[in-house]
């Protein structure tokens, strides 16, 4: 018989739906008329042994017996869901072929790969597994993805790069835990001061933008535009600013504002009442395409600037919506992409969005369904793809608000993909005045195309001048009136928002500080992955090391200690966006298992020698609530005593 192991129930049920009936359902399994089985794991039965596991001497924790690493690794059973690695015990040894039903992730990969192997599945049976890919839980999908099973030898690199990352966590979140917890006692702090390869250069983005922010002052500056005339007795035409030469220099801040006003005056001085000669009139036709589909950090981040919602709360959400009510494709994506035989689908998907969300009718009908965007490209998907609808109609009013609101998001996304481009004119006009330069700009609006289905919002305010530019050619000579000098003040960066956090996080190249690293980054290299971004936000929050002022988020006074106190490369991206990228280069097999962790053991032993030596001072004063590391059901810890184990600690980011 095969045996289909799922990652979820919901995704178990999903694959038992279309298989043959009757079924036969027992405990922690579903049996179709052809023998078929189909069992699931409940998220992840294993996890990392402790560190007691392997030495009694781990019990305590001690400066002297770090850093811990494991000679031989070990995983052992939650102890919440024992009973259903039972149950895959028994039937792996029955089953002579086993599919592979894991989550379309690197994750997913791994969270099965590691049960066949806890459970001592023989090498030959492995080597025969197969891989199933289900990104859309509705029967038709299901059954498409059973008729395209792959060898899981395929899968191999996914699993191995998985397996690194859970690895290099470990090593690093609990000894530099352990190291830092036991120096915050010193200082007299009684809390747990959790450290994550992810979560910790999370925090210094915020931390250090909180800083920027307190330093900042506030500093006038000046722009001045001339007034011009078609000659000088027609009325004002249009305005142009000046733009200040090398000779200004001395009287600009780094980013070219002008902060001298006598400099402002003497220029607005000059070209009052002054010809003004056309120098250059460039005027570029061009074209924007539509977005493409959703993944889950752009959908998080849209969703967050249109509704206010945080990272969990689109997660959750889109999680409803793909296990529960089945009307979106996998979720925890980090693809904008679809392969090209999805485009076969397009007509009974948009007849889905029709039936489901009423507010698309109009971007439905204006929908062109011979177009194709760039979206649909074989090359460019690889596990799993964007996050669209899927075929299914549903009763669409049962929805929660934050469900529809999502849907209709993605939907939108995906109907953007049947719209032809955005099309406009730039043009840019240079004029001499005074022998001063000046710059009148405006675009011009051709063609509307997908933005057209964009959500109406206020009316956008014609340019800052209120003029449109005239038709306009070299040589021409036009008048300079009376001038205008704009006062205006530097404005301080802005806290982070669950919006601009997560914009943050995906795009960390912008914050990597080593010249030679941002060459190797991509713009879109980010910290952490599609599924774990929202877990680590909402972990600093528990750690009560970030907290919320509206929509800013802010550090909090030990958050702020933590990073005063650490090694500065603990909290700067850089070394985490590398750690992502390796692992990524470990999925596409450019990268080997042991050329990552050999490097990262190396630097962990230097980042314990420097943890050791820890400033304890920062953290005299500080007030902290209980942090959330309990069991569920057990009572509050007391404070840990010196050189006694504080209360137990979920797995690091």
């Amino acid at each position: 018989m095969r045996l289909f192991i799922a990652e979820k129930p919901s995704l178990g049920r999903a694959i038992a739906a279309v298989l043959p009936k009757p079924h036969s359902k027992g405990e922690g399994f579903v049996r179709a008329a052809n023998g078929d089985v189909v069992s699931w794991c409940i998220g992840h039965l294993l996890e990392q042994a402790e560190p007691e596991a392997y030495s009694p001497a781990y019990k305590q924790w001690r400066l002297d017996t770090l850093p811990i690493v494991p000679e031989q690794w070990q995983l052992q059973p939650k102890a919440q869901t024992r009973k259903q690695l039972s149950v895959l015990r028994k039937l792996v040894k029955e089953a002579g072929q086993l599919v592979h039903a894991g989550d379309p992730d690197r994750e997913g990969q791994l969270l099965v790969d590691e049960v066949v192997s806890f459970l001592k599945v023989p090498a030959a049976k492995r080597q025969t597994m197969q891989r199933l890919l289900i990104s859309d839980l509705n029967p038709q999908a299901v059954s498409r993805a059973l008729q395209q099973l792959k060898p899981n030898q395929d899968f191999m690199p996914l699993s191995v790069s998985a397996l690194a990352r859970s690895r290099a966590d470990w090593l690093y979140g609990m000894n530099l835990t352990r190291a830092c917890t036991v120096k915050g006692r010193q200082g007299g702090l009684q809390s747990v001061l959790s450290v994550g390869r992810v979560q910790t250069p999370v925090l210094g983005l915020v931390v250090r933008r909180d800083e920027e922010i307190a330093r900042f002052v506030s500093r006038p500056f000046y722009d001045v535009r001339a007034a011009l005339h078609m000659d000088d007795a027609s009325p004002l035409s249009f305005y142009a600013r000046w733009q200040p030469s090398e000779a200004c220099a001395a009287h600009q801040d780094e980013d070219g504002r002008v902060l001298n006003p006598k400099l402002a005056g003497n220029v607005a001085g000059r070209i009052r009442h002054q010809p003004a000669q056309v120098e250059t009139v460039e005027r570029k036709q061009k074209q924007q395409s539509a977005p493409l589909p959703y993944n889950l950090s752009a959908l998080q981040i849209d969703a967050a600037r249109a509704f206010g919602l945080s990272a969990k709360q689109v997660l959750d959400a889109c999680q409803s919506l793909y296990e529960k009510h089945q009307l979106i494709t996998y979720p925890r994506s980090d693809c904008r992409y679809l392969p090209n035989e999805h485009y076969g689908r397009r007509q009974p998907v948009v007849k889905a969005i029709a039936a489901n969300d009423q507010q698309l009718a109009g971007v439905i009908e204006q929908a062109d369904l011979t177009l194709r965007s760039k979206a649909w490209n074989d090359s460019k998907v690889e596990a799993h793809h964007a996050i669209i609808p899927t075929e299914k109609g549903s009763a669409f009013n049962s929805l929660a608000l934050t469900e529809k609101q999502l849907y209709g998001m993605i939907a939108r996304q995906y109907l953007l993909q049947f719209y032809p481009p955005f099309q406009y004119a730039d043009t840019r006009v240079e004029l001499t005045i005074a022998g001063g330069t000046f710059i009148a700009s405006e675009r011009e609006v051709l063609s509307a195309g997908w933005k057209q289905a964009m959500p109406v919002r206020n009316a956008s305010q014609e340019d800052a001048e209120g003029k449109r530019l005239p038709a306009l050619k070299k040589g021409q000579t036009l008048w300079s009136g009376e001038p205008q000098i704009d006062e205006k003040h530097t404005q301080p960066p802005q806290h982070f928002t669950d919006a601009s956090l997560l914009a943050a996080m995906t795009g960390i190249n912008r914050f990597v500080r080593d010249a030679e690293l941002k060459k190797i980054l991509r713009d879109t290299d980010g910290l952490g992955t599609e599924a774990t971004r929202a877990g680590i936000i909402e972990l600093l929050f528990k750690r009560v090391f970030l907290r919320r002022e509206g929509k800013s988020i802010r550090a909090t006074g030990l958050g702020k200690a933590l990073i005063a106190a650490l090694p500065e490369s603990t909290t700067v991206p850089d070394m985490t966006a590398q750690w992502e990228r390796q692992l990524s280069d470990i999925s596409e097999k450019t990268l080997k298992y042991d050329d990552f962790m050999q490097p990262l053991l190396h630097q962990l032993q230097q980042l314990i020698a420097q943890a050791s030596v820890l400033d304890v001072q920062v953290f005299h004063g500080i007030k902290t609530e209980k942090p959330a590391f309990r069991r569920q059901g057990r009572k509050k810890a007391a404070p840990a005593a010196a050189g006694k184990r504080p209360p137990r600690r979920k797995k690091s980011a």
